[in-house]
């Protein structure tokens, strides 16, 4: 019997000889349901679903985790950014475990994680891929490294991320699948679909073992997005892609890269060059917000906010302000703009918004 790796390797292949067009669509969108269904497989199976297994606890406002090939200069950006000491070499492989340093700006603290080396096969577990991409998967912001010299390693870094269900700089697409016990799959849409029709969504929903549920599609998404919204793997991790040893290459080299990669920050980990420029973007990348904590009957402390990422909610606040606040929550009020009005009365899921006061009320300990 074909173990689940060899089943993804026909799959895979099978794929790759297959021309797309209109004909094999539904053929081609039902084998990338099943591959990515026993990609969950394989993962469940190996252990790696179940969360980081270098141990890593962490720490600080939000975790940044450095990817890409052995050799890119990971250790020693690391070290110019943390106050971590993590070995530097001139050989591949010389980061064998996860490296941990300290990042402060503008008052976040901020985690920054240096992984051993990513290398093609990874998603599959070559090279101890997976508990590379383990953590990968529990970062708040990716940092993409690349060696100005090997520029072809950007395109199998994303790809490895992706096959692991991670999906960076991208979002979730406005999708629900409310699953039945009886009445076959109804779709429905509020725009035009250019890319599915309901015959693939049943194929793809069948895969999954869907066979009763309400789907109701607000995108014109892709068959690979509604095989995102049905695996139970998928991450969203926004991304940003360096390129280093811009120090050593000749003018025109650099001047083509920038060019073809005008996102890209540029910098030089052995010189320190452009870090100041890369921390601002490391900063605006992880979308903290400040919010000021007024302690009930007194004056809200506008010198230092609390930072936190957005999208947070009361209850964030209760857990990084002391692990004990959630237990003795009574409510909490809110000045700003998430605020229907200044002092509102709100719960442990109100979200809150960049520079917002809040008051806990907690019962006494």
């Amino acid at each position: 019997m074909a173990s689940i790796q060899e089943k993804i390797s026909e799959i895979e292949e099978e794929i790759k000889k297959t021309s797309y067009n209109k004909a094999t669509q539904h053929h081609i969108g039902r084998l990338k349901a099943k591959l990515a269904r026993l990609r969950e497989e394989g993962e469940r199976s190996s252990g790696a679903a179940a969360g980081p297994s270098y141990g890593v606890k962490k720490s600080g406002d939000a975790t940044v985790v450095l990817v890409g090939f052995p050799s890119v200069g990971k250790s020693t950006l690391l070290n110019r950014l943390t106050n971590a000491e993590s070995e530097v070499g001139s050989y591949d492989f010389t980061t064998l475990d996860v490296i941990p340093g300290a990042m402060e700006y503008k008052g976040a603290k901020i985690q920054v994680l240096d992984i051993p080396g990513l290398i093609a096969g990874a998603a599959s577990g070559k090279g101890r891929g997976r508990e590379v991409i383990s953590v990968v998967r529990n970062s708040d912001l990716i940092l993409i490294l690349l060696d100005i010299f090997n520029l072809g390693h950007k395109a199998i870094v994303e790809s490895e991320l992706h096959g692991a269900g991670i999906r960076i700089n991208q979002r979730p697409r406005d999708l629900r699948i409310k699953k039945l016990s009886r009445g076959g799959v109804s779709i429905s849409s509020t725009v035009d679909l250019s890319r599915l029709d309901s015959a693939l969504i049943k194929a793809i929903l069948a895969e999954y073992r869907v066979h009763n549920a309400n789907v109701l599609i607000r995108e014109d998404i892709t068959e690979e997005e509604l095989i995102d919204a049905l695996s139970k793997n998928r991450v969203y991790v926004p991304a940003l892609t360096l390129i280093n040893k811009v120090d050593l290459a000749p003018p025109e080299l650099l001047e083509k890269v920038r060019r073809e990669y005008r996102d890209a920050i540029f910098i030089s980990a052995g010189q320190g060059e452009n870090l100041d420029d890369l921390k601002e973007r490391i900063f605006r990348g992880l979308e903290f917000i400040h919010i000021y904590m007024k302690p009930q009957g007194e004056e809200a402390d506008l010198e230092e906010p609390l930072i936190i990422k957005k999208g947070a909610v009361v209850g964030d606040v209760c857990e990084k302000l002391h692990r004990d606040f959630r237990r003795r929550f009574r409510f909490a009020r809110v000045w700003g703009d998430s605020a229907r009005f200044n002092g509102q009365r709100v719960g442990l899921e109100h979200v809150l918004a960049d520079g917002d006061i809040l008051s806990l009320i907690l019962e006494k300990g």
